[in-house]
């Protein structure tokens, strides 16, 4: 297989993590359990139990930092953590610079499970980003997708 010539490359962490003080974890736990048991007296033990199962993912994100990952764009499309998107696959890109310390390359694909890709940009011109992708694929201007703004709301 041949290698492609690497354009651009760097690292960043996929969100910021926010230190959770034990009141949190606390105030996660009673509402979870309260809503448990709400539904538990309405005859939905299913839904009680995927509540549950909810909160503990969410303590279980909240205590681990996100992990260094390796961004970079090539001749054959961008690569998230070791993973290929090709242009073929890419409908759209956008490079959200206006937020100021925070900019962010935003990617529409065709694949089904992961249509939209949010990429941090850290120590690199995102103009050149710009610049070298619009020759691969339409800049369209988009925004990022409600959940994961609320995901970030809540520094998951």
């Amino acid at each position: 297989m041949p290698q492609s010539r690497v354009i651009l490359r760097w690292s960043a962490y996929e969100h910021e993590h926010i230190e959770r003080g034990s009141d949190w974890f606390w105030g996660l736990g009673i509402v979870a359990i309260s809503i448990a048991i709400v539904s538990i007296i309405f005859h939905d033990v299913l839904f009680a139990i995927i509540i549950i199962m909810a909160a503990v993912t969410i303590a279980i994100l909240a205590v681990h930092p996100p992990e260094l990952t390796d961004f970079e764009v090539s001749e054959r499309g961008v690569r998230v953590a070791g993973k290929l998107h090709r242009y073929e696959e890419i409908i759209s890109f956008w490079v959200e610079d206006e937020n100021g310390d925070h900019p962010t390359l935003l990617i529409d694909t065709i694949k089904f499970m992961h249509p939209n890709i949010i990429i941090p940009i850290e120590h690199i011109d995102p103009h050149e980003i710009r610049a070298y992708l619009k020759e691969h694929a339409e800049e369209v201007p988009m925004q990022e997708p409600m959940a994961h703004k609320i995901i970030e709301f809540f520094g998951l």
